[in-house]
């Protein structure tokens, strides 16, 4: 399944200290370069080895959970990896003239960053690009869909302590957490869009309680853990972790928007809920979050169906987020 983003302006934000997400107000310093990026760090990242640690270019967009993913990572291994974050893909508002979108109204269009289109043939984010010691982008060796990105930070980043570790140097708990991490990407990631962008009230609600099935499904894989506190449980984070973590603090959305909420206090969900509580308390994921207000009004484009995107002209098609197509889901 496809696991990025496809949703203004180039808005290069050079590494620094600690760089600035866009969506997120005031820089708060840091070790090494990132979506609040600023001034180029001269401070030794406390975690780093001898060597000089990877460096990457991070094409990416504030709003995307796809790209969220990688944030989480490269925030996850903060000073063993440095990035560049540059913000990629955005919305322009053109006249829906031949009413594509089903609403009779103004259309969002996607603009792309040429360096966006040139690396990823996809041009979707979340892109990674590595930087040569010498400074120059290695677009040749360019990384991206989203759950990759995750799994090629951690292997650059090549923590000695194993906790710190998103995929498990264990061979079976490897498998596990990829299994996981591709089964909530289509059962508790995918129909977010479904309940968004489809127009029927009745399938809306179908792709809702899809999601909430599988967020269940996971909470009762988590209980044979004893807790909680990640999917592996005991405080650490798996790529399975980060492959949820952007649309579970997304969801909030839904009762704005449609009026649903997720069910935390059913007992079914008891282990989901401690896992959010956690997941959500850890500071190398609370600088990655984007404004609540500002994402709830970008994500009325999808609510209202006017949004052109490759996600959104795959549900709009009738196919699950994960589904799509270059060739079918143009825009």
């Amino acid at each position: 399944g496809r696991t990025m983003c496809f949703m203004t302006r180039l808005v290069t934000h050079p590494s620094a200290v600690r760089s600035q997400l866009p969506h997120q107000l005031p820089p708060i310093p840091r070790s090494r370069g990132g979506p609040n990026s600023r001034v180029k760090s001269t401070m030794s990242p406390p975690l780093a080895a001898k060597n000089a640690v990877p460096k990457l270019r991070y094409l990416s967009a504030w709003f995307c959970p796809y790209a969220h993913r990688a944030t989480i990572a490269l925030e996850h291994h903060a000073g063993l990896v440095d990035y560049e974050w540059v913000e990629a893909l955005g919305w322009e508002q053109r006249e829906d003239d031949k009413n594509v979108t089903g609403t009779g109204k103004e259309w969002w269009y996607h603009w792309k960053a040429d360096e966006l289109k040139r690396v990823n043939p996809s041009a979707l984010v979340p892109t990674l690009i590595p930087v040569d010691k010498d400074g120059k982008a290695n677009e040749e060796r360019s990384v991206y869909e989203s759950l990759i990105t995750i799994d090629y930070v951690d292997a650059i980043a090549n923590p000695t302590d194993e906790k710190l570790r998103l995929v498990p140097a264990d061979p079976y708990l490897s498998a596990k957490c990829r299994y996981w991490a591709d089964k909530v990407n289509r059962e508790c990631c995918s129909p977010y869009y479904g309940v968004l962008v489809r127009t029927d009230e009745q399938e809306r609600k179908e792709n809702f309680d899809k999601l909430v099935t599988g967020l269940k499904a996971f909470s009762r894989e988590m209980e044979k853990n004893g807790d909680a506190r990640g999917f592996l449980g005991g405080g650490r984070l798996s790529n399975t972790d980060v492959a949820l973590m952007p649309w579970a603090f997304r969801y909030y959305i839904f009762e704005h928007y449609r009026g649903y909420t997720i069910p935390v206090d059913e007992p079914e969900l008891h282990a989901y809920k401690e896992w959010f509580d956690f997941v959500f308390s850890l500071e190398s994921v609370k600088r990655t979050l984007p404004d609540k207000d500002k994402y709830l009004e970008h994500i009325g484009k999808y609510a209202d169906s006017s949004a052109r995107s490759k996600v959104a002209n795959a549900v709009r098609r009738g196919v699950a987020a994960h589904e799509i197509e270059d060739d079918k889901d143009t825009y």
